[in-house]
């Protein structure tokens, strides 16, 4: 008997919406400052459709103008939502072409959603013995689940896909039919699509009604059953009830038909898809597309643990024997998909890589060498920590397609030998230095005892200044300003794992093909970015601040810092005893034992079996919340929250911190070495890896412990610690030229008790430490644009009382509304806001239309420029101090920079003329009309420094 055939249909802006989303924190930009999230997710659906399921037959289809009987029925359907965001209305059309050059039918109905197509389609094609899978996260398709129609929801968050059938609708909807999803809709309304519902029916009444009356009608018709409040509002409320059910019916026979040939999956034109993933610079997307269409692919199946899913799993996974061809036989048909990129890549543009011999070829090398003026140079090693990295070889280039490589021993002696022939060219003041990510290659020449001088051009940095939100690492750039495919360095090495080859291990002829041409784009980038670096007024930043900075901030990273391991081990032991006596608590509290990590089992037990909240949050799976903004929100008024909550904290401090952190003690230093990034933070905040020491929680007693762990090198030592005080409040005072504010931070008021005597109106020495404690919340809050509703969430203020505060704090400080107003305005006109020193952050939501993504572009265009500036004056005292330090040869180092802090390993006797110097560089780092205020400790750990 022929195998069943399978026909799959997706909801595009259900999937495209969800793509959209998933990225809104993290948002993919390319070079020409487009938001390609909603394509990337979209395609990232269907790619994972079309290589799990080897479907047979596939549409996409989309809404067009909406419901128009459903409109006429109740004029406020779907009238709720807000305009659709741009990033969407650009990347539909694009999806169109994808579709259309991959010979996958768009299927669009003037008039109709995309449900009623995929409803009409999917009965139609029922009809004609298919299985019909409907891809969509939408859980109003359950109504047309059947023996042969499935919803298939696509794999998030870590969730595997989901395939529900008759068991899984009646398990989620508590229906005996899935027709009966239509009632179970219609009584309990929905609120994304404005449907009203009956009032006061949520999940479980409407459950409960279906499994009593059956349906709407049903239910209606015996309302006299029904008792007290919920009798009346049924009764009230029959011809809501029943227009609800009307809006909730997927239209089974609109005016489209299934036509099998149409829907055929058939060989894509494979230039076209590729010439549109370059445009969008859809790198990785272009890989899986080939890789798909070509054969290399097998699918995997992964769904959840469902009774439709296991038996579906069966039949799919059947089909991934052999090489995977999506279009039957034996995959020959498949081979034509090849690269058609119109990327040149090393085979295609004439170039000269040589290596160099030892002996005269090295000298004539190394006399042409040092008559540049300027020279791109790049390590290749045996490892990406720099700490433990030997050379095995260095490429140089000066001048496009052509360039050199070094080779290096393995042995120490011989290859220090060698490097000694390369010092006057790494020490010449009068070369410029060009590299991608200079800092690693310092880092690791360093231990070859050579310092890298003269004037540097990092590709890397340059381009964060030119385009922040972007990565920035080679290829990317490279593809994206050059047109160019490096060689990967897979194809070299291998693949991560056991089987992967060192560097070492590939022939001279590869390691210089490879080495030579990371030199050669990298010199060709440069080029590229020194007149785009001028044009933005980003070279002096560039030249000034991020250059100096890599400089101190490699010293810093070597240098590293002590840490006391024994102490983490006893924290470690206290911390175990803490967790053990919350563990008690929660479960005394909750009466029984349960998984407090697991969110359903703690959704289950705080609002299944103890009720603390009449209507529990849910997430888009329907399990309760338990996130933390929901239950930090609850914390003050259940006892067994808050314990929950102190118990998540210390189990992620154990883990992240306690636990972790003697693993990352360096074996060669016996320090750890904290990596600083430049390059991840749009405002210019510098962020720390391996391990994070920005992100440990310090608001409690047990978190700070953390930082008693860091201590001096010897007991020759002391730790310093210097902090700016309320740099942020400071600047967003100066720049606004809020004369109240500044007077109070020139008289050394302090701010939060003086903005609570004005905001409150009481003398300044009758302020409570609530007053106080509320004003401090709004003083850093507006900076980030703190809501009424945020600022209640964050205080014990109601509501209302929130939004009066902030209406008499704009009062009191009217010029700093009017400056908040004018960056707004400014990014509008302009697409960016800036720092004191010019850095950009480009905001291309900012005129957008639809209001939630609009009004987080608006909030960072008053906080990036309060934050970068912030960010731009720590790194000039950061350089400014690494300069005298050097000067006056101290024995003293600079060890760490966290948020506004600066941390120091003091020699003793250097200790008193060191704490004026570094509190003076600090102080006056930057002049602005406030003065800036550091304060300055001393201890045997950072704790104490602190």
């Amino acid at each position: 008997m022929p195998e069943q055939k399978r026909l799959f249909l997706l909801d595009a802006y259900a999937l495209i919406f969800r793509g959209y989303y998933a990225l809104i924190k993290n948002p993919r930009i390319n070079s020409k400052g487009m938001d390609t999230s909603a394509i990337m997710g979209f395609m990232n659906s269907l790619f994972d459709v079309i290589k799990r399921e080897k479907p047979d037959h596939l549409a996409v289809c989309f809404d067009k103008g909406g419901s128009a009987e459903r409109t006429e029925l109740f004029p406020e359907y779907k009238a709720n939502r807000d305009e659709t965001p741009d990033g969407i209305k650009i990347a539909v059309p694009y999806i169109q072409q994808i579709l259309e050059a991959m010979h996958i039918p768009s299927v669009v109905l003037e008039g109709w959603e995309a449900d009623d197509i995929i409803g009409t389609l999917a009965k139609q094609a029922e009809k004609e013995d298919y299985k019909v899978f409907m891809v969509t996260p939408d859980k109003d398709f359950g109504q047309l689940v059947s023996e042969n129609i499935f919803m298939y929801r696509p794999a998030r968050m870590g969730n595997g896909i989901e395939i529900w059938g008759i068991p899984e609708i009646q398990k989620r909807f508590g229906v005996e039919r899935p027709e009966q999803v239509i009632d179970y809709l219609g009584m309990m309304g929905d609120a994304s699509d404005n449907i009203p519902g009956l009032p006061g029916v949520g999940d479980k009444t409407a459950k409960k009604f279906i499994e009593e009356f059956g349906s709407m009608e049903g239910l209606l018709a015996n309302t006299d059953k029904l008792k007290g409040k919920m009798k009346e509002k049924v009764e009230e409320n029959k011809e809501l009830g029943l227009l609800s059910k009307k809006l909730a019916t997927i239209c089974v026979d609109c005016d489209v038909t299934f036509n099998a040939e149409d829907y055929e999956m058939s060989v894509p034109d494979s230039e076209k898809v590729q010439e549109i993933f370059e445009e969008l610079e859809f790198r990785r997307l272009k890989d899986q597309f080939i890789k798909i269409f070509s054969g290399e692919t097998e699918p995997q199946t992964q769904v959840s643990n469902t009774d439709t899913a296991k038996k579906e799993a069966s039949t799919s996974s059947s089909a991934g024997s052999g090489q995977f061809s999506l279009f039957g036989g034996d995959g020959t048909s498949a081979a034509t998909i090849i690269d058609s990129s119109s990327r040149k890549t090393v085979k295609d543009i004439p170039h000269i890589y040589q290596s160099v011999a030892p002996g005269m070829a090295m000298k004539l090398f190394v006399q042409n060498l040092m008559k540049q003026t300027s020279v791109c140079f790049d390590t290749e090693t045996t490892s990406l920590n720099p700490l433990e990295a030997q050379l095995v070889g260095i490429a140089f280039s000066w001048e496009a397609t052509k360039g050199y490589y070094i080779p290096f021993p393995e042995d120490k002696e011989e290859a220090q030998e060698l490097i000694e022939i390369l010092r006057p060219f790494f020490e010449a003041e009068t070369i410029e230095k060009i590299g991608q990510n200079l800092k690693y290659d310092v880092k690791v020449l360093n231990k070859y005892t050579i310092k890298v001088k003269g004037m540097f051009f990092d590709t890397m940095l340059a381009h964060y200044l030119i385009n922040p939100d972007m990565r920035h690492n080679m290829d990317v750039l490279s593809e994206t300003y050059l047109n160019y495919t490096p060689i990967s360095i897979t194809e070299l090495i291998g693949k991560k794992g056991k089987n992967q080859l060192n560097m070492r291990d590939v022939p001279l002829e590869k390691q210089t093909e490879y080495a030579v041409e990371d030199a050669d784009i990298t010199f060709q980038l440069a080029e590229h970015f020194r007149p785009e670096l001028a044009e933005a007024n980003t070279d002096v930043l560039f030249k000034d601040i991020e250059i100096p900075l890599l400089h101190v901030l490699a010293d810093m990273e070597l240098e590293g810092i002590n840490l006391d391991e024994k102490f983490l081990n006893s924290l470690s032991e206290d911390l175990n005893n803490d967790i053990k006596s919350l563990e008690e608590k929660i479960y005394e509290a909750a009466g029984e034992e349960f998984n407090i990590g697991s969110p359903k089992q703690l959704g289950e037990i705080l609002f299944s079996k103890m009720k603390l909240v009449d209507k529990p949050k849910k997430t888009k799976t329907g399990q309760f919340s338990t996130a933390e903004d929901v239950l930090s929100y609850l914390a003050k008024d259940h006892e067994i929250i808050k314990n929950v909550l102190d118990y998540r904290g210390l189990a992620k401090l154990k883990s992240t911190y306690v636990d972790a952190l003697p693993e990352q003690v360096e074996p060669t230093t016996g320090r750890v070495h904290t990596d600083y990034m430049q390059t991840v933070a749009a405002t210019g905040r510098l962020s720390s890896n391996n391990p994070n020491l920005q992100n440990i929680p310090i608001r409690t007693e047990r978190g700070r412990q953390v930082r008693k762990a860091f201590v001096p090198r010897n007991e020759d030592y002391i730790l310093l610690a210097a902090d700016y005080s309320q740099i942020e409040l400071r600047i967003i005072a100066a720049l606004s030229e809020e004369t109240t504010m500044i007077e109070a931070f020139k008289n050394g008021e302090d701010i939060h008790a003086s903005t609570a005597s004005k905001v409150f109106n009481v003398p300044i020495e009758e302020v409570t430490r609530e007053q106080r404690s509320n004003a401090k919340t709004v003083n850093f809050g507006i900076i980030y644009g703190v809501s009424a509703f945020g600022l209640s969430n964050q205080t014990d203020l109601s509501r209302s009382e929130a939004k009066e505060l902030i209406d008499t704090y704009y009062k009191t400080y009217p010029k700093l509304r009017n400056y908040m107003s004018e960056l707004v305005n400014f990014a509008r006109d302009n697409g960016y806001v800036q720092t004191v020193l010019g850095r950009r952050r480009y905001l291309k939501d900012i005129n957008g239309s639809n209001a939630i993504v609009r009004g987080a572009a608006e909030r960072n265009a008053v906080n990036a420029p309060i934050q970068g500036s912030a960010a731009d004056i720590i790194k000039i005292a950061m350089i400014n101090i690494h300069k005298k330090l050097a000067e006056g040869n101290y024995k003293s180092k600079m060890l760490l920079q966290v948020h506004d802090e600066l941390v120091f390993d003091i020699f003793k006797p250097e200790l008193e003329e060191l704490k004026d110097v570094i509190k003076s560089e600090m102080e006056n780092a930057y002049k602005l009309s406030v003065p800036l205020d550091v304060e300055v400790g001393i201890g045997q750990d950072w704790l104490e420094a602190h």
